[in-house]
């Protein structure tokens, strides 16, 4: 019985040794792979406050306030000339702060409306 015991914990741990190791080869050739593929986080221009302006509207078509919301804000804020944007579920309004000679009013608009898959978001009442 022990020596059936040996043997089944010994072929056990070959296993586990064998299948431990190929992970960690693997993880070391995945690790490579995203390195490369790293992107440089965006850098913030100072904006001239001559050229701030700021733009509040609706969007409809938000269900969500982590996937639509938070998406369409992470879009708005990824834009050159784009200082902060927010964009509250609850009241369905974003507003961004934006350089005025980079960003206008429709490439907002087209950024927000083309967040999801170009249907489901639309920017109502726009003020600047």
């Amino acid at each position: 019985m022990n020596f059936k015991k040996s043997i089944l914990t010994l072929a056990l741990a070959s296993i586990l040794f064998i299948g431990c190791k190929d992970k960690a080869s693997n993880s070391v050739s995945n690790e490579n792979v995203e390195s490369t593929e790293v992107v440089a986080p965006k850098i913030n221009k100072e904006i001239a406050t001559a050229n701030l302006q700021t733009a509040t509207f609706a969007v409809e078509g938000m269900t969500c306030a982590i996937g639509c919301a938070k998406t369409i804000q992470e879009d708005l804020t990824a834009l050159d000339g784009v200082q902060e944007a927010k964009v509250d579920f609850d009241t369905k309004l974003a507003t961004v702060t934006f350089d005025k000679t980079v960003q206008d009013s429709q490439k907002l608009t087209k950024v927000v409306e083309a967040s999801a898959d170009g249907k489901t978001y639309t920017v109502k009442d726009m003020k600047i």
